[in-house]
Order: structure tokens, then C-alpha cells, then sequence
């Protein structure tokens, strides 16, 4: 999970709550699902919290829930921006695995020493979160005073946030002088410049030789026959998603910014925009509007948000929207709320909530004529379930449960920082915690049977005990991993199919199609490599190291009717200086022998062990695992310095 260093003296300053003392922030973040972890050196707060808050990710982000959490703040808040003085030209070079950029201008920020670290500290969490370690979204911020834009004329189809190439007429112009930069591809040994920690003129082949930086992230970019790279007029000041020039680096100095953004995917990279742009604006800077130019190339028409052609108005400040049923928030909360409960609860969350008839498409409550004196938003309209939103349609009266001929639901508003809305449950989910989780009132269920624990469970139950009985330390790991952990680093390669897997662990993966993160990118295969992760993480620590644990894994499997064949595995571990494959089988017989299975281990082959020191292990006859020392190439990746074995089975073998 990640964790974020928050001073509590910021946040006193950033929500106005002078007389909060630290152990009353401690309760009130906690309350915002924020779990402190300790304390740095400075006094500063270590707060771990879920990937999916990404505008928690720095103190000005925390110190805005925060204010909603006080009441200081009620619903949606959109920064108002200056028009476009800078345009971002995209050429035709650029490489095509890489496409993608946005970008804002940033002016009279104040940096100080805090702000300049939070702002670096939030640039370096969202690389590891949402842009997955810069291969996603990679950000790039400059000092635009040290930027020399070329004056251009443009005249091109402009594309809106909520607009498609296809949306675009011609009455839709964008004519204006502006300054640009330019986002090309280079030949890796076309051109140099000095990178940031430099004094070297360097080429980008260069920088990912001689750079501890480049070195870090050349895997991203070495197999594209040209690189990224970003230009003004004075020459190449960015190498993304790598490392930016020196010549713009940012100081507590820097008084207006050029946050420039590039990855695989638009909606990722203006989303990771938006929450930068929001972080700042609260330190009290303006959001200037950036348009991007994107050339005529295919890979920008088969992108809904991208405009082949056309240029895009970034930051996208335009809202989501969501419905959600009435009935359904009571239901999933236990408590009966009025519609005005729920709107107050919604505006408490920074969300803005109105009642709709689900029959007639109508506002309860609503005036004809309201709003028609609201300005267009430039940047396109709510995208998302709601077909109408209070806020563009009517101004709404909400004094309790208005009359509705068809069912009573909620058109919900969500900001352009928010990007874990993605489902109606997701503004439930925020209702409840503005409601306060801990004012719930715990109810029996209205069922006529008692509950009692599932057989698999009362197996799963005293195999834990035995485990414990043997000297293991019980642990309980994540199921999602990393493919590189899982298959790479135990030495093993993917099957294509369930019936080619040819070792345990090796079977197909269940992969995520869009995870947050690239430490969690499939269901685990098997646990070993959890365990094994484990030790790597605890080298620090004493030995002997007996480490096991019951959990799920799971692979593709077609013949299963979901597609997934899910199985609870026991896997132990053994790391200590004189740890031997007898160690490992020693303990596998004890359990066998307690569970009253047959146990036999004819020798095999697995490529995360030591051939002639790894057996199969078969109970009752059936082959259910595998047991063995680890092999030292595993040890070596994992760091380990002492010897370990191990055995991984299914559980289901025992009953």
C-alpha cells in the first residue's frame, strides 16, 4: 500500500484547523481510511492508505478531504483557468508505443521548502501507482521561465474533454497566436542535452548508459527505434518518460511551472494531470489551459479521446457523473435517510447529488428556468450514467423525500480528481463514510438459520494450527502479485495452457486488464513466491525464518464455468543456515501423518529448485504439489544469503 509523509503543521495550515492537535488529526484521518503508520524524523505523519484515493497523495490532497470531513468545504469544487498561451505540437515521429501527452501551465505558485516536496513527493507517487512506475504516465514539470516557445498561428479543429473527433464540426475553430513546444521522436544519438544530477552533455542512448536514472528506467524506451523527447525553441529540455534537463529544473524559486504529461494512454495521463493541478491550485496558483496538437496518424483516430488531426483543451476539468438508486443506498448503509440527508451526505464526500423520478426524468423539486444563465463548460459534458445533472438543468429544493411517480435516485457529480468513482456502489461507499461508518448501528440478520464455519474452513482452520504447532509463523499475503514475482524471479515461464504447465506455479495467469499498479497485475499462481518475497523483505531479521501460509491462487482454466480455477494451497518455507530438503520433508510428514493421509515424494524436476533435492508430493496417490530446496538463483534474486526450502500443496489433498 502506499504510504505518504504528511506534516501535521501543514495540514493545520492547509484546513485552517489550528486547534487540531496530533492525536485528534490521527482520529479524524482515520476516519478518512488513512491508517498512521509512524512517525520520520521531522514529526511528519506516515499515512498508508488504498491505491485508489490517488488525490490523497499529497498533503494537499489530504487536507482537502479533510476540510469536507470539518464541512469547511461542501460538494464539487472545478477550478476556474486562463485561456491557452502555449500549445504543445505533436509530430508524426513520435513513436507510437507512446503517443499520448497532455499538459497545464502553472502560475504564482509559492514553493517554499514544504510545498516543493510535496509537489515531488506526489510526482513520484503517482509514477508508482497510477503510472505504473512511468511505463502508463510519465510527468515531467519545468520551470517555464527558463522555456523559449516558438510563436505559431493556429487554426485547427479543436476537440473538447466529452468530445470525440467524430463530434467535431466545422463551425468548431481554434485561431489564436500562442507559444509551443514540441513532443517528437529522436534517433537515440540525434541530439543532447544536460540532464538533471549532470554537468554532462549527454545523448538519450547516452542517458541510459551513464545516468543512474536512465540506467533505472531504460527499459521503457530502449526497444523504440526512436525516442520521446520534448523541444522548445532553445533545444531538447525533456528525455520522458526518463528524466527531464537541468536547464528547467524547478526551485523554490520557480514562481510559474510547465507540467507536461506523456504515456499510452490519455485518460490516464489527464487524470494524473488533473490531481497535480489541484494540489497546486490549493497552494493558491492559476491553472492556464495547454492545447494539444495532435497530427493526422492512426493511432490517434482509434483513441475515443484523442484527436487525429485536432487539438485537445488539457487540463480536462469536466465532471463524471453517476446515478444511484434511492432504495439502494439505504439498503447497503441499514438507515433511512430523506433525499436531503442524502444530498447533504453527498456534498459532505465533494460530491454534488440530485433527486431524480426515474419515470419522468425529472429534478423534483426543480425550476424551469434555472441555469439558463450558466456558461457552456468548454471542455465538453458529464460522461457517465446520469442523463441530467441539477447543476446544467435546474436548481433543486430538496426539503425531505419528494413524491416521484417512478423510483427515487440520485444524479451524482463527481470531480476530475476522482478517478476510483467508477461504479454507482463507489458513491455509496462515500456516502457511508461521510454518514461515519462508526455511527452505524450493528443489526442482527433477519435470517431464520444460524451461521457456523464451512468445513473447508474448519480444514483450513486445523491445518493453520498443525503449521503453528511446527514451528511456522502464520502470515496471511496478498493473492495479487506481480507477473515478474510469480514467474520470472522463481525462474518459471507461463504456460499457455492449464494442461501445459508442467510445474506447479506454472499454470496460465489470471491477469487484471487495467490494474493500478504493476505490483499487483494477476491472481498469484501459486504462493511460494509470496513467501519468498517475504524473506527479501526481512533479510534484516534473524534466523532461523519458518514461515508458511493457506491461501488463494488461481489460473485460466477453460474448463472451469467461470474460466478460473480457484484453489487454496498451504506453502512453508524454511531459511537458516543449515536448512536441508530433509528439514522441509521432516515437517511435510508430520502433517500428513496428523491429517491420517498417505504420503509419498518421488523425485522431479522444477526450475525454482535444486534438481536431485526436489520431489513431487503426492497424497493418497494423486500428485497435489512439490517440495524441495530452493534453487540459488532464487536465493541470489531474492537476496537471500542462507539456504532455504520449501513445499506448496493443495489443501484440498487433506480432506
Amino acid at each position: 500500500m502506499p504510504v505518504v509523509d504528511v506534516h501535521p503543521d501543514e495540514l493545520r495550515e492547509l484546513t485552517g484547523h489550528q486547534e487540531k492537535g496530533d492525536e485528534a488529526l490521527k482520529s479524524d484521518l482515520f476516519a478518512l481510511g488513512l491508517e498512521f503508520e509512524g512517525e520520520t524524523e521531522d514529526g511528519a505523519f506516515q499515512l498508508e492508505f488504498a491505491p485508489d484515493r490517488l488525490d490523497r497523495l499529497s498533503v494537499e490532497g489530504v487536507a482537502r478531504s479533510l476540510r469536507y470531513q470539518y464541512g469547511d468545504d461542501r460538494g464539487v469544487y472545478v477550478p476556474s483557468t486562463n485561456d491557452a498561451t502555449w500549445t504543445i505540437e505533436v509530430d508524426e515521429s513520435v513513436p507510437d508505443e507512446r503517443p499520448y501527452v497532455t499538459g497545464a501551465v502553472i502560475r504564482d505558485v509559492d514553493l517554499d521548502d514544504d510545498a516543493l516536496n510535496s509537489l515531488i513527493q506526489l510526482q513520484e507517487k503517482l509514477h508508482a501507482t497510477m503510472g505504473r512506475k512511468r511505463a502508463k504516465g510519465a510527468i515531467g514539470i519545468h520551470d517555464l521561465t527558463m522555456l523559449k516557445g516558438a510563436q505559431v498561428e493556429r487554426d485547427d479543429d479543436a476537440v473538447d474533454a466529452g468530445e470525440t473527433a467524430a463530434d467535431v464540426g466545422d463551425d468548431v475553430r481554434v485561431s489564436e497566436t500562442s507559444k509551443s513546444i514540441s513532443y517528437v521522436g529522436v534517433e537515440p544519438d540525434e541530439d543532447t542535452f544536460v540532464p538533471l544530477d549532470s554537468d554532462d552533455e549527454l545523448t538519450p542512448a547516452e542517458v541510459l548508459e551513464a545516468h543512474s536514472t536512465g540506467r533505472e528506467y531504460a527499459d521503457l524506451v530502449s526497444s523504440y527505434d526512436r525516442y520521446p523527447a520534448i523541444y522548445d525553441d532553445l533545444g531538447l529540455f525533456s528525455f520522458p518518460p526518463v528524466i527531464n534537463g537541468r536547464r528547467t529544473e524547478v526551485s523554490t524559486d520557480s514562481r510559474n511551472l510547465f507540467v507536461e504529461m506523456t504515456g499510452t494512454d490519455q485518460w490516464t495521463i489527464d487524470k494524473m494531470l488533473n490531481v497535480v493541478c489541484y494540489a497546486l491550485e490549493a497552494r493558491g496558483a492559476t491553472v492556464e489551459d495547454v492545447n494539444v496538437a495532435y497530427p493526422e496518424k492512426a493511432v490517434y483516430a482509434e483513441n475515443e479521446l484523442a484527436a487525429s488531426g485536432g487539438t485537445l483543451v488539457r487540463p480536462d476539468l469536466s465532471l463524471d457523473g453517476k446515478r444511484v438508486a434511492h432504495d439502494r443506498i439505504e439498503r447497503v448503509l441499514g438507515v433511512a435517510l430523506d433525499a436531503s440527508d442524502v444530498v447533504d451526505l453527498a456534498e459532505r464526500a465533494g460530491l454534488d447529488a440530485a433527486p431524480i423520478d426515474t419515470a419522468t426524468g425529472q429534478h423534483p423539486g426543480a425550476t424551469d428556468d434555472a441555469g439558463s444563465d450558466l456558461p457552456d463548460d468548454p471542455r465538453g459534458s458529464i460522461q457517465g450514467s446520469a442523463a441530467t445533472t441539477a447543476s446544467a438543468d435546474a436548481d433543486v429544493d430538496v426539503g425531505a423525500t419528494p413524491s416521484v411517480e417512478g423510483d427515487l435516485a440520485y444524479d451524482v457529480e463527481v470531480p476530475p480528481y476522482r478517478v476510483d468513482v467508477l461504479h454507482p456502489m463507489d458513491v455509496v461507499d462515500d456516502l457511508g463514510r461521510a454518514y461515519g461508518f462508526n455511527d452505524l448501528e450493528p443489526k442482527a440478520p433477519d435470517v431464520s438459520t444460524n451461521g457456523g464455519r464451512h468445513e473447508r474452513s474448519r480444514l483450513e482452520r486445523a491445518v493453520r494450527s498443525q503449521l503453528v504447532g511446527l514451528g511456522f509463523e502464520d502470515l496471511l499475503n496478498f493473492h495479487m502479485i506481480a507477473s515478474e514475482e510469480n514467474y520470472d524471479r522463481m525462474r518459471l515461464d507461463a504456460a499457455a495452457t492449464a494442461s501445459d504447465a508442467d510445474a506447479v506455479g506454472a499454470e496460465p495467469p489470471v491477469t487484471i486488464t487495467e490494474p493500478y499498479s504493476e505490483d499487483y497485475e494477476q491472481l498469484r499462481s501459486w504462493a511460494l513466491p509470496s513467501l519468498a518475497m517475504v524473506l527479501e523483505n526481512n533479510t534484516h531479521r534473524q534466523y532461523p525464518q519458518d514461515l508458511a501460509e493457506i491461501g488463494l491462487v488461481a489460473h485460466r482454466d477453460p474448463a472451469e464455468s467461470t474460466g478460473v480455477r480457484e484453489e487454496r494451497h498451504v506453502a512453508a518455507v524454511l531459511a537458516r543456515a543449515d536448512a536441508s530438503y530433509e528439514d522441509a520433508k521432516a515437517r511435510l510428514q508430520a502433517l500428513a501423518r496428523n491429517f491420517g493421509v498417505d504420503l509419498a515424494t518421488p523425485p522431479t524436476q522444477h526450475p525454482s529448485f535444486i534438481d536431485g533435492r526436489t520431489a513431487t508430493v503426492r497424497i493418497d496417490g494423486a500428485d497435489a504439489g512439490v517440495v524441495g530446496e530452493l534453487h540459488p538463483k532464487v536465493l541470489v534474486e531474492h537476496d537471500l544469503e542462507v539456504p532455504a526450502v520449501g513445499f506448496e500443496f493443495d489443501l484440498g489433498a487433506l480432506e
